[in-house]
């Protein structure tokens, strides 16, 4: 059990974990490959080599994974990248979307600032051009946006017969689901 906030404010625990859970089995009790799009700086332990402009995607799903652990402060797990096993290591607040691969549906959350709070979150809409990915719009971009919250992903479908190892985001004019930011 949690300690209330001291402020005095009983807002609970955040949200975000039981929801990163929720959608992780949706996508996998449907026969979707669950992605989440991280934020990475230094509490975050994935292969730098793979990251890019600050964020990696990878895929969580069981097949990729080994020991798949979704806590309530970090997701860990073990997986290949090039054929190398890797200790991976996420913090929860790190994780700014989790989205099925072969439709992009999922959900988005406020990337950290590197002061330990996080940045407003924004809303997610589908493309219209030809990347077929998705794109993070600021609130100036949708009528009576608020500023507060996870955003709901809705995405056009990408190609679903692709492989799914852990990869860095699709560049622009790829089948599969991306994110980007607009600012």
């Amino acid at each position: 059990m949690s300690k209330p906030p001291a402020n005095g404010e009983s807002q609970g625990s955040s949200t975000r974990p039981y929801l990163i859970r929720a959608l992780h089995d949706w996508c996998t009790d449907n026969g979707f490959t669950p992605y989440v799009a991280v934020f990475v700086d230094r509490g975050v332990q994935v292969p730098l080599e793979y990251v890019k402009n600050s964020e990696i995607v990878l895929n969580i799903g069981f097949e990729a994974t080994s020991g798949l652990r979704l806590g309530n402060d970090t997701i860990e797990f073990k997986a290949r990248f090039g054929g190398v096993a890797r200790e991976i290591v996420v913090p929860i607040d790190h994780v700014v979307a989790i989205y099925a691969r072969e439709n992009g549906q999922g959900m988005a959350f406020p990337a950290p600032h590197a002061d330990g709070g996080e940045q407003q979150p924004m809303p997610i809409e589908p493309r219209t051009d030809a990347s077929r990915g998705l794109r993070l719009a600021s609130s100036d971009d949708v009528p009576n946006a608020s500023a507060t919250g996870p955003r709901l992903l809705t995405g056009e479908p990408g190609a679903a017969g692709e492989p799914a190892p852990p990869e860095p985001p699709a560049t622009p004019g790829g089948g599969r689901p991306s994110l980007k930011r607009v600012k």
